[in-house]
């Protein structure tokens, strides 16, 4: 497939848990599914258009979550992928979710396990290649989640364990019990609160995978950076965003989700955006 036929492509390649390489522009599946994540997706056969149209553009890594539906995003994702050949296909557990608005942690050994068992049979896998801690239960001995993930990828249900929403200190704590492949927090233009554990990544070779990576916020209107810099390269205020995600770490893996099949054609296009180092340190200094 030509770099023209796959943007995705072009944003480089990262090795994930020192194993298998993926693309660096992924796609999060969370908002295929209704509306408040919650339930079936309005446009069924859109969402395994959009699924199938991103592997079409290149995308070979897939972020979703027991929890996404809750576990409609999961079904979607066999139904459009499976056997998924070439895709990675990353899910998190750890969020209980009671309706649309309610996210609960829970880190219970015994349900952790429970739910990687049926996010193996929702996929259709053996094996999930990065299961990740949706949150860090603050109910639970963290050493009994992190203790749980271990025992997972020791049984072999798990190739690869990651983190999400958490600090430097508990990416520290669990990697003395577990190898840590992956953190996922917030992180994009306006929201660089986790520049810390960004940093933590970058240094140990951790892949960061940002979520709402191109909420650009204010800085899409008209007279802020992501605006002013997108006229100037002929590209939209989320690609930018994108594009300046994938410059500012050689980890980063931005995993940009749409239940549209336009914005997701936008998204894979950051792939080949390439800012300028004026506009880079432009955004750069935006969010201050």
């Amino acid at each position: 497939m030509t770099t023209t036929q796959s943007p995705a492509a072009a944003a480089g390649t990262f090795s994930l848990g020192g194993e298998f390489t993926v693309r660096r522009l992924g796609y999060g599946a969370m908002r295929l599914t209704g509306e408040g994540i919650w339930g079936p997706p309005k446009d069924h056969d859109n969402a395994i258009a959009v699924l199938r149209r991103a592997v079409e553009l290149g995308v070979d890594f897939i972020d979703t979550a027991d929890s996404y539906g809750p576990y409609v995003s999961e079904e979607l994702v066999r139904e459009a992928l499976y056997p998924y050949r070439e895709v990675r296909v990353a899910t998190k557990a750890g969020l209980l979710r009671t309706g649309p608005n309610r996210w609960i942690p829970c880190g219970r050994p015994d349900y952790l396990r429970q739910e990687c068992e049926m996010s193996l049979r929702r996929l259709g896998v053996e094996t999930i290649d990065l299961f990740q801690l949706h949150r860090v239960d603050p109910h639970v001995a963290a050493d009994e989640q992190y203790g749980l993930l271990a025992d997972l990828q020791r049984e072999g249900k798990v190739r690869h364990v990651g983190l999400s929403q958490v600090s430097v200190a508990q990416i520290e704590a669990a990697s003395t019990i577990v190898d840590v492949a992956s953190v996922q927090n917030r992180y994009n233009l306006v929201d660089r609160s986790s520049d810390a554990e960004l940093r933590h990544c970058t240094e140990h070779g951790v892949a960061f995978i940002p979520w709402a990576p191109a909420d650009a916020g204010n800085l899409a209107n008209e007279g802020n950076a992501a605006h002013d810099v997108a006229v100037e390269l002929g590209a939209t205020p989320a690609q930018v965003a994108l594009a300046w995600l994938l410059q500012r770490s050689s980890v980063m893996l931005p995993i940009p989700g749409t239940a549209s099949l336009e914005h997701l054609e936008e998204n894979c296009g950051a792939g080949t955006l390439e800012l300028p180092r004026a506009a880079a340190e432009r955004l750069d200094a935006a969010a201050s």
